[in-house]
């Protein structure tokens, strides 16, 4: 695949509009579908890490790239996505730590410009979720924004025994895709510890 911007990942191609991530129901792991129900990425939580990763492989089982969080125990959710071809910093992901709200911000590695966000869309269930894991029963449910702020899709949690998210992205939008994937899984391992 030929990259047509510096956000995009080698040996990775998503150039779908909907796609289905679905949670093992064992740990954090996590399978991504594209429309035709073809596997295009894996990813999962590391375990014992002193930094939280979340290493993805795409539908080939070839390496894709890695989440890897900034510092160790990192409170602010500080996150940044490698290409493991080049080894390059793609995108930053950070949270933006609100009471109200979940807000993930993703930026460029060097300019810090804002490319794209990801906001919960229930105020309340966000509040519910910081005070309860029984709010955690309630599928999460998010919208995506462009650097612009004009809605581009929508990541919606489904109610099952395992998390399942169908994620929508505007064909024309130009928000790094791979990053709202990986933003998606990371949210779901994050939010519902």
């Amino acid at each position: 695949m030929a990259n047509n911007s510096k956000y995009d990942i080698h040996n990775v191609d998503l150039s779908d509009d909907h796609y289905m991530i679905e949670q093992s129901l064992i740990r954090n792991k996590y399978k991504l579908t594209d429309e035709d129900d073809n596997t295009v990425l894996r990813g999962k939580q590391g375990m014992f890490k002193m930094k939280e990763e979340f290493p993805f492989v795409n539908g080939d089982g070839e390496e894709a790239f890695t989440v890897k969080a900034q510092g160790i125990m990192d409170v602010a959710g500080n996150y940044t996505l490698f290409d493991a071809e080049s080894d390059d910093a793609v995108v930053v992901l950070d949270e933006d730590l609100s009471f109200l709200t979940e807000k993930w911000r993703i930026r460029d590695p060097e300019t810090e410009e804002v490319l794209a966000s990801i906001r919960s869309k229930n105020k309340v269930l966000s509040a519910l979720r910081h005070l309860s894991d029984l709010a955690n029963i309630a599928p999460n449910k998010y919208e995506i924004f462009d650097a612009n702020d004009k809605k581009v899709g929508e990541v919606a949690g489904e109610l099952s025994l395992r998390d399942t998210y169908k994620v929508t992205i505007d064909r024309s939008s130009d928000v790094p895709r791979e990053a709202v994937m990986a933003v998606a899984c990371v949210i779901d391992a994050l939010e519902n510890k």
